[in-house]
């Protein structure tokens, strides 16, 4: 059975990567799609797609560390389609550095994103979700958050944030109201990542890594079948990664 058909979602950074894969494979089961983002020329040419093939979809250009454009971002969904049903946290920054790099512009900028910006977003749905007294929402995590690597230590502390607030959100927003909260968390997906690590060395190692990497695509369904449940199921995690991926 089709749960998702005519409900109303947002997912963020849903102008690449992964959100671009949900926001496909979401229309495809018949959602009302919003797509978010701050790239709008991103936004444009997926919406367009999903237009052209006769999906719904619109898009909203949006900051996610700003908390008004995600109060923005929930009351244009719910004017646009007359709800809010679902919530892809999706936007996230992966940045790696050792520490003795001090990389702090890197920590704040992943704090503000898969932190604050999650905060925002769901900030921004619960009122509407409390008071439909139904609602889902999927934090993207990372299989960072159930284990950390040398380089990795502020974005596995992000994922490991996303986990806690998820396990928190899942005992009072559902057991008390019913809106489902869940987490996928991906191993190494080509998302283009490795072409922004910045050092040198750390590139050469990301790249090399990116090689067993799978594709956003085979995210988007697992994030369907966490959505596509009824009711009175909640998936609570998956953790998607690459067949020859050791970690």
């Amino acid at each position: 059975m089709n749960y998702l058909d005519k409900k109303t979602v947002i997912v963020t950074g849903a102008s690449s990567g992964i959100g671009a894969a949900t926001a496909r494979a979401l229309a495809a089961y018949g959602a009302n799609v919003v797509a978010a983002a701050r790239d709008e020329e991103g936004l444009v040419v997926l919406v367009s797609e999903l237009q052209s093939s006769g999906y719904k979809a619109v898009s909203c250009v949006t900051d996610v560390t700003s908390a008004d454009e995600t109060q923005r971002m929930a009351q244009f969904a719910n004017d646009t389609y007359g709800s809010v049903d679902i919530l892809v946290n999706n936007a996230g920054l992966m940045l790696f550095s050792n520490w003795v790099d001090l990389a702090t512009r890197d920590w704040h900028a992943m704090v503000d994103v898969n932190i604050k910006g999650y905060l925002n977003a769901i900030a921004a749905v619960l009122p509407f979700m409390i008071e439909q007294k139904a609602g889902q929402i999927l934090n993207m995590d990372s299989v960072a958050g159930h284990q950390v690597g040398s380089a990795a230590g502020v974005y596995s502390a992000t994922k490991f944030f996303v986990q806690a607030m998820t396990e928190s959100m899942r005992k009072e927003l559902g057991v008390q109201h019913g809106i489902r909260v869940s987490t996928v968390s991906p191993g190494v997906i080509n998302t283009g990542w490795a072409d922004k690590v910045t050092d040198p060395e750390s590139r050469k190692a990301a790249k090399a890594l990116n090689e067993i990497a799978i594709a956003p695509e085979d995210i988007s369904r697992a994030v369907i079948y966490a959505l596509n449940q009824p009711a009175n199921v909640t998936v609570n995690d998956l953790i998607i990664s690459p067949t020859r991926q050791d970690w």
